[in-house]
């Protein structure tokens, strides 16, 4: 008799006080693995369960949210998925339903962080072509910003461009994983060769980091992941010094706040890309094994207060969202014959 392998299933466990702090911050939230293609949409049930809903995208990255829209990018196309249930009423015991709405084809951008302007326009970070591009009814993309090292808009993947905060509205601040201007250059200076920059002035207001990651600006402060090192922090704007407020056990990437917490993505290290970094000293010192999995860190000490740990088929996380204000959020997705039955009309 031939053995079989069973493939791995897919676990998902929330700490023991996660279920209660999403009810009384009345907050769920989503996140993305191209490893795995797939969206999560994590709330809760009536009876006050976790609700774990979930759709295949391919190579689903970068998401954003925007009032009642959720945005997310995948293998070659961004897209735009529109929540149409009004307050109070509800789809399948689900009070929010992403609906895909509308996408732009855009190519294989590789593409990584995404937001929106004051003035309502859709930016995301182009990795493939090292710039900060804006969507086009007519393009692919339109690039707006590169890194002054880089000398031509290629699709080389130099620098490996990656995160972008906005401030006041406007893209501020970018990450990147080196100041190479070869094509993936930036693999060979994943130890140190990080850094953040402003882009309104080109200067570098932080380097010799690991695999940054996820800049935001929140509560008067610019946070990053420094990922190649398990580090979340800030940064001080004055100094240009990376300061530490906790260890994340896992490669972190992919990072969302809520009032006084955040909500950061870990995944366990693939490749060489990931591995060989002070990351691995650091789970040694601290005797652990990386982790895929949602952390909630509260801001005001650093704690690891909530996780949800992921198990199985999903060892790596792209990004997450916050979605305040929603209990258990679904969505439809484009492999079955949902998206065809659910339509929607403006109220006459």
């Amino acid at each position: 008799m031939t053995a079989t392998t069973q493939p791995p299933k897919l676990e998902l466990t929330g700490s023991r006080q996660l279920v209660s702090w999403l009810a009384e911050q009345r907050l769920s939230f989503a996140f993305s693995t191209y490893q795995a293609g797939k969206l999560f949409l994590i709330g809760l049930q009536k009876d006050g369960q976790l609700s774990i809903f979930e759709r295949t995208f391919n190579r689903c990255m970068g998401m954003a949210v925007s009032g009642n829209s959720l945005y997310m990018s995948s293998l070659y196309q961004l897209w735009r998925f529109e929540n149409l249930l009004q307050p109070g009423e509800h789809y399948q015991n689900h009070d929010c339903l992403f609906v895909p709405q509308m996408s732009w084809i855009t190519g294989d951008l590789d593409i990584h962080d995404m937001g929106f302007t004051k003035d309502r326009e859709l930016v995301f970070v182009n990795s493939l072509f090292s710039c900060l591009s804006k969507t086009s009814e007519q393009y692919s993309f339109v690039p707006f910003w590169q890194p002054p090292f880089i000398d031509k808009l290629a699709a080389e993947d130099r620098c490996h461009l990656n995160g972008m905060a906005l401030r006041e509205g406007m893209p501020r601040y970018v990450s990147m994983i080196s100041r190479s201007n070869v094509a993936e250059g930036w693999r060979d200076r994943r130890h140190d060769g990080g850094m953040v920059m402003d882009i309104t002035n080109n200067e570098v207001v932080a380097e010799g980091l690991s695999m940054p990651h996820s800049p935001r600006w929140h509560n008067g402060k610019l946070w990053v992941l420094n990922s190649g090192a398990g580090e979340f922090g800030t940064i001080n704007l004055d100094t240009g010094k990376f300061e530490p407020i906790c260890f994340c056990p896992g490669y972190a990437r992919g990072l969302a706040f809520h009032g006084d917490f955040a909500l950061i993505g870990l995944s366990k290290p693939r490749n060489k890309s990931f591995s060989g970094l002070a990351l691995d000293d650091a789970l040694k010192a601290n005797d652990s094994d990386a982790r895929c999995a949602i952390i909630v860190i509260d801001l005001r000490t650093g704690d690891q207060v909530h996780s949800l740990r992921i198990d199985g088929i999903v060892s790596e996380l792209f990004d997450v969202v916050a979605l305040p204000g929603v209990q258990s959020p679904s969505a439809i997705g484009t492999m079955n014959d949902e998206i065809r039955r659910v339509l929607s009309v403006p109220p006459v």
